[in-house]
């Protein structure tokens, strides 16, 4: 299981999501291709899962934290994305 700074892909991906963790290309530039790979695959995942939650209707307090936690997930796909295209890694 590949981590980064001690922490695995997937607590990662929650704490981008939950806003503990900011994405830069400072922050990418000492992953190697696989990590690089492996973090954008998770943001994936997270994505997915979090999409998969049980709509909370009518509640708009949660219904604007799912959508800021899905925004960081997706920005952060977008610095990923841009970074490889950068450094020539095909992340698919």
């Amino acid at each position: 299981m590949p981590t980064i700074r001690g922490k695995s892909l997937k607590a990662i991906t929650y704490g981008i999501a939950e806003g503990y963790v900011v994405v830069n290309p400072i922050f990418l530039k000492p992953l190697d291709d696989d990590s690089l790979k492996g973090l954008y695959h998770e943001l994936t995942k997270t994505q997915t899962e979090i999409r998969g939650e049980k709509f909370p209707h009518g509640d708009t307090q949660a219904i604007r934290w799912r959508n800021t936690r899905l925004q960081r997930l997706y920005s952060v796909s977008m610095i990923i994305k841009n970074f490889a295209r950068e450094k020539r890694i095909i992340l698919i």
